[in-house]
């Protein structure tokens, strides 16, 4: 996985098993910081993200929408604190001051 910081854009780390879009130095094609995350916003929606908010928490849910002001809109949306499944919601809105990254997982065949 490719952990894409929203707030700086850049990538925090890797983990086997997941696939989201990332800014890569051995690109050949150099894109602005602003194409990257449009490029990578496009490729991730309707897709199984993860959102980790500043407080900790993570949001599971396919995402629905996403803004300028990166404020997520999630269907199918659970709420996990410390690992452990806190809630079930069927849509959620999270304001985008409140997240740290976003990820999403590959889609399983």
């Amino acid at each position: 996985m490719t952990l894409f910081n929203l707030q700086s854009t850049e990538i925090l780390g890797d983990l086997p098993g997941w696939d989201v879009w990332s800014m890569h130095a051995s690109s050949k094609t150099v894109m602005s910081r602003k194409e990257a995350l449009s490029q990578f916003i496009q490729q991730i929606h309707g897709r199984p993200v993860v959102v980790k908010l500043n407080s900790g928490v993570d949001y599971r849910g396919v995402l629905a929408c996403l803004d300028g002001y990166m404020n997520i809109a999630l269907e199918q949306t659970e709420e996990y604190v410390n690992g452990q499944l806190k809630d079930k919601y069927g849509d959620a809105f999270i304001r985008g001051n409140n997240v740290l990254y976003i990820s999403t997982q590959k889609r399983r065949t």
